[in-house]
């Protein structure tokens, strides 16, 4: 399946106790939903089935299918699980899979094209599009809230930057070793 029918929907991180279970981080919008997709994907095509999971401190506790000591669910740390696009339903007519994000341009409040999406990423305190700006080697992260993102869809997004933005971030790439 190409990479755009594939969402990510979690990762494993980490081995929990000595019987296979692994820590799992959800990134559906009821992180508890993530079992109801199983089984999940690999980015390798592996299949990952979650036989049981329970809520933790972290996110989620996960028995999966096949994974029955430490070193087998050590051994998936790192993993990210996807599900195929046509199995999530629909999003509702003002929300976007943030994932269907990637490709779309994106435009100023006053209609100038600044870029386009080339990542999605979240660092623990919120997503982040990642916008290949026109014109410039480097690629801009703009939090995707209320506050930066007047509208989103897959045909384009509008966002609104405070004023200097793009300047500050222009410096910081001409920063980097």
């Amino acid at each position: 399946m190409a990479p755009r029918d594939m969402v990510l929907v979690g990762a494993i991180t980490g081995a929990h106790g000595i019987r296979g279970e692994v820590k799992l981080r959800s990134f559906t919008a009821d992180p508890s939903a993530i079992a109801s997709y199983s089984p999940l994907e690999t980015a390798a095509g592996r299949k990952i089935e979650i036989t049981r999971v329970r809520p933790n401190k972290e996110g989620f506790i996960a028995i999966l299918k096949g994974v029955t000591d430490r070193n087998a669910a050590e051994a998936l740390r790192g993993t990210e699980l996807f599900v195929s696009r046509e199995r999530l339903p629909e999003p509702e007519d003002d929300e976007v899979y943030v994932h269907d994000l990637i490709g779309v341009p994106v435009h100023l409040a006053d209609g100038s094209l600044l870029g386009e999406i080339v990542d999605v990423a979240d660092y623990g305190a919120g997503d982040l599009i990642d916008v290949k700006v026109e014109g410039r080697k480097d690629t801009v992260l703009i939090p995707y809230a209320d506050q930066y993102v007047l509208a989103a869809g897959e045909e384009k997004v509008v966002v609104d930057l405070p004023e200097g933005f793009l300047d500050v971030e222009e410096k910081r790439g001409e920063e980097k070793p």
